[in-house]
């Protein structure tokens, strides 16, 4: 790739992380102005739902799976995968005024933990469907644990 744009990109505004351990790469989404997620209709990979938990905006590709994450207006946005005009349009208006996005961001990470937290939604429903499957009776729902809203610092959330 680096060949293909030699002379058209200018690689001190580019930085390369390489491997990251866990923490580091958490940090950097949480840092970070935009994540751009492009992906042709295949599944949704668990790096949309880990950015979105950390409080970074999505721009993603309006394709199928992106869309069952994000809804191109209160929790990300999304663009034409061909689009590449519309793409770099978008990516220039969220780095022109990043404090626009907050309500954006928080929403993201709402979504996440609402609809895809492994310890509140996902495993119950895994378990339950394992249960159905081999004709088990379903589990006595119990309450959901309260979460403590702690505005100053985003948590990871297990994905």
């Amino acid at each position: 790739m680096l060949n293909e744009l030699e002379g058209r990109l200018d690689l001190r505004r580019v930085s390369f992380v390489g491997w990251l351990p866990y923490q580091q790469y958490l940090a950097v989404l949480q840092l970070s102005s935009a994540h751009v997620y492009l992906t042709y209709p295949f599944v949704l990979s668990w790096s949309l739902l880990e950015a979105m938990a950390a409080g970074c905006l999505v721009i993603g590709s309006r394709t199928p799976p992106v869309e069952e994450a994000i809804d191109g207006k209160s929790n990300g946005y999304l663009v034409d995968f061909f689009d590449a005009d519309a793409l770099a349009e978008r990516i220039c208006s969220v780095l022109h005024d990043p404090a626009a996005t907050a309500p954006i961001r928080a929403q993201a990470r709402q979504h996440v933990i609402a609809k895809y937290d492994l310890k509140t939604v996902c495993l119950p429903a895994h378990l339950e469907l394992i249960r159905q499957l081999i004709g088990q009776p379903a589990a006595p729902r119990r309450p959901a644990p309260r979460r403590r809203r702690n505005t100053t610092a985003r948590q990871p959330v297990s994905v």
